[in-house]
C-alpha cells in the first residue's frame, strides 16, 4: 500500500467521524519540499475555523503513526466556494444558487445557473434568468452531468 493509501486509511475514518470528507489527498514536491495536501468538505460551509480544528484532529494521528517517510509541509483546505457536487446529494442544497451540466443542451447551452428549487423523483427544477426575466426550468436527472455551487452576482 503506497503513502496516500495509507494516509486515507488513517484519516477517513476520523475526518467522517467528525463530520467531514476527505476528497483529495495528495503527496507532491514543490520547490519548498514535500507537501501533503488534504482536501475536506462537509455539507455545510467551512471557514478557517473549521479547516484549524481538522488540522488539530489529523496532525496528533499522523505524528504518531508516521504514514510519510520523509519530512513534509501539511496544506488543508476546503473544497471551496464553487465545489463540485456530487449528484445524489442535490437534495441538501434545495435553495443554493448552482451550475449544471447537461449531456443534452437546454436551448443549445450545455451549463444552466440558477436556484436550484426543487427535486422531484427524476426532475430537477432551477429558477434562472433568460433574456433578463425570471424563469423556472425542469430537467431530467438523467441530463445532468454535473454539478456545482456558483457564486451568484
Amino acid at each position: 500500500m503506497g503513502q496516500i493509501e495509507n494516509v486515507r486509511k488513517l484519516l477517513e475514518p476520523v475526518l467522517e467521524k467528525e463530520g467531514y470528507e476527505l476528497t483529495d489527498c495528495n503527496l507532491y514536491r514543490g520547490k519548498d519540499g514535500l507537501t501533503l495536501e488534504l482536501v475536506v468538505d462537509r455539507d455545510t460551509p467551512i471557514d478557517l475555523e473549521a479547516i484549524v480544528k481538522v488540522s488539530d484532529i489529523i496532525n496528533p494521528i499522523l505524528d504518531k503513526e508516521d504514514p510519510i517517510s520523509e519530512a513534509y509541509m501539511l496544506d488543508v483546505s476546503s473544497a471551496g466556494s464553487e465545489k463540485p457536487l456530487k449528484l445524489e446529494k442535490l437534495p441538501k442544497y434545495v435553495g443554493e444558487y448552482i451550475n449544471i451540466h447537461l449531456i443534452n443542451p437546454y436551448k443549445g447551452e450545455n451549463y444552466l445557473e440558477g436556484d436550484l428549487l426543487e427535486i422531484a423523483d427524476e426532475e430537477i427544477t432551477l429558477g434562472i434568468k433568460e433574456k433578463g426575466r425570471n424563469k423556472k426550468v425542469t430537467l431530467t436527472r438523467q441530463d445532468v452531468d454535473k454539478a456545482r455551487l456558483a457564486i451568484k452576482f
